[in-house]
């Protein structure tokens, strides 16, 4: 096991607070970049600047909630969000998978972040292909109480009333966050026979893939509230795919989705 000394562990802090990355510093000092992370986060408590570790405002109990951002915020988190205790920390924190693919998808999941937490500091932590985007609350038990041990479609996900009526206000933006987590626009082709002669035919298609249930009936009972005509899709034997490919209910969710960027 490495000692890293008071002074390297000054250096450090000295690099972070100039404005340094966590793994800028982690390469220039050769130091591991969750030590890094740990001191920094060390340092920021102990000046009471740790993000939302001080925080009491909740912004749905004591303030107006950006309920659109919200929207699209809880679609993505029932794809690829997922909340933390972390042992360090008192505090949870919510992150959002976003692969490195989509960098237009990581600013609008940062952004709708920053407007559901307006008091919270919004980070991203890079991974292996992939950034997370990350905020830390003590209200976000409040904000998403489908949170629970194991995986999503392990437990039921069920809305709460009030998170019903925001989710009927702004459908569109729980769409979108659903699509942009767990789905994509994709070019399908198929063949038919045009005068004697078989032609490949290719159209657009939404595709949606979550393994619960209960999210995907989220999802196919707000297409049906907005008219989109979407059909179940088996691959593999597992019938965990949702396709809306009728030219009309494409063109509508073109104006209001669109691909991943």
């Amino acid at each position: 096991m490495n000692f890293h000394g008071p002074e390297l562990r000054q250096r450090a802090l000295t690099l972070l607070r100039d404005g340094a990355k966590n793994a800028d510093v982690a390469r220039k000092l050769n130091i591991p970049a969750g030590t890094i992370s740990y001191w920094k986060h060390m340092d920021r408590a102990k000046r009471g600047e740790c993000p939302g570790a001080h925080r009491s405002f909740c912004p749905r109990c004591e303030g107006e909630l950006d309920q659109s951002a919200y929207a699209y915020l809880f679609g993505l988190y029932l794809g690829d969000g997922h909340i933390v205790q972390n042992r360090r920390m008192s505090t949870p924190s919510l992150s959002i998978a976003c692969a490195d693919a989509w960098p237009g998808l990581m600013d609008l999941c940062e952004n709708a972040m920053r407007a559901v937490f307006p008091e919270n500091a919004v980070c991203r932590v890079r991974r292996m292909g992939c950034r997370q985007v990350k905020v830390v609350s003590k209200h976000l038990w409040c904000l998403f109480p489908q949170h629970g041990p194991g995986r999503k479609h392990e437990r039921p996900i069920i809305l709460e009333p009030w998170q019903k009526e925001i989710v009927d206000a702004h459908p569109w933006d729980f769409i979108r966050g659903l699509i942009h987590s767990d789905g994509c626009r994709n070019m399908n082709w198929t063949t038919r026979m045009v005068g004697g002669v078989r032609k490949r035919y290719e159209y657009p298609r939404y595709w949606f893939t979550n393994v619960s249930d209960d999210i995907r009936q989220l999802y196919t009972d707000t297409l049906d509230k907005l008219g989109i005509e979407w059909t179940h899709c088996t691959r593999a034997g597992k019938g965990y795919n949702i396709s809306v490919a009728r030219r009309a209910s494409v063109a509508l969710m073109d104006a209001h989705v669109g691909p991943k960027y």
